[in-house]
């Protein structure tokens, strides 16, 4: 990485982009734990490599050629599709049920995630990966509850 005018010195330059390297496998894994803890396929591990990965490639795109400000949509868009094959792998269709889908969308918001802490926007990555928790734990408290008021309903029908 060499100084461009104007530029913070290398060293700091150098801190500035491990750091976010860091807060993406940081956020990953936070999503991942959720994850982990309810025994699904991606956990800490992957969900911290997917936003890792994301945010190399991102930090890579910017970094790679001194001088040089490419179109920084054309790696997100390579990192998008890239990361739907990953998710596409978590898919598996069982007799009429399809499992995953959760799994899948994970991975993918947790590119997002470190695509945005590559490019440096922080608060948004930091946002993004709150949100998805959100998501996470408190919709599949409702789909909990959901699931076992369908039960009792179909108990209370077939006990009659």
């Amino acid at each position: 990485m060499c100084q461009r005018p104007g530029e913070k010195s290398t060293d700091l330059r150098t801190l500035e982009l491990v750091g976010r390297l860091l807060v993406a496998a940081l956020l990953g894994a936070a999503v991942g734990l959720e994850r982990e803890v309810h025994h699904k396929a991606a956990g800490v591990r992957t969900n911290a490599l997917i936003a890792l990965g994301a945010s190399l490639f991102t930090v890579l795109s910017q970094e790679m050629v001194p001088g040089v400000q490419g179109d920084p949509s054309r790696i997100a868009a390579g990192i998008v599709t890239g990361i739907g094959f990953v998710g596409g792998g978590a898919i598996l269709r069982t007799g009429g049920s399809i499992q995953g889908l959760t799994t899948a969308a994970t991975i993918w918001v947790n590119a997002g995630i470190g695509l945005a802490a590559g490019a440096g926007e922080i608060p948004l990555a930091v946002a993004g990966a709150g949100v998805t928790l959100l998501v996470l734990v408190v919709l599949n408290f409702v789909e909990l509850r959901i699931e076992r008021r369908e039960k009792r309903r179909n108990e209370e029908s077939q006990g009659r």
